[in-house]
């Protein structure tokens, strides 16, 4: 009794997808013997890197922040080299702001803060999640994050 009807449901699928397939190959074939219309003249090739989130994930406007903080436990390693705080020479545990003017802040668990000239918001974007909670203060973000 059931096999009857995933015998059907089965042949079912087939004739769809049989009918699809009639529908695909119905399309005119794409014509390789012509050349392909002469485009301007390209500039050399530079490689961009993409930013990491999707549009849907994005801020729509930079003007409405200040800035976009997250915390990073791990000892932080740019070209290499393990980064430290200037001060105390603390080496993890830091909290990365991503500024409005484009350029990224460290600071310390000891609240000692340096920029960063060897990050930029596209690294910010791709180590960083999607923004889940808004803060009316510096102080109030801190607070969330554990600082």
């Amino acid at each position: 009794m059931f096999r009857r009807r995933a015998d059907r449901e089965f042949r079912e699928a087939q004739r769809a997808s049989q009918t699809l397939l009639k529908m695909h190959t119905n399309w005119p074939a794409p014509d390789f013997a012509s050349p392909a219309p002469e485009s301007a003249p390209t500039s050399p090739l530079v490689e961009e890197v993409p930013d990491f989130l999707p549009p849907d994930l994005r801020l729509p406007s930079r003007q409405e922040v200040e800035g976009l903080m997250m915390r990073w436990e791990q000892p932080l390693v740019i070209d290499g080299e393990v980064r430290e705080c200037p001060q105390c020479g603390a080496y993890r545990d830091w909290i990365v702001f991503s500024m409005r003017d484009d350029t990224i802040w460290l600071r310390c668990r000891s609240g000692h803060s340096t920029a960063e000239p060897r990050l930029d918001p596209a690294w910010y974007n791709r180590n960083s999640g999607p923004v889940d909670q808004w803060h009316p203060t510096l102080n109030d973000g801190l607070r969330h994050l554990g600082h």
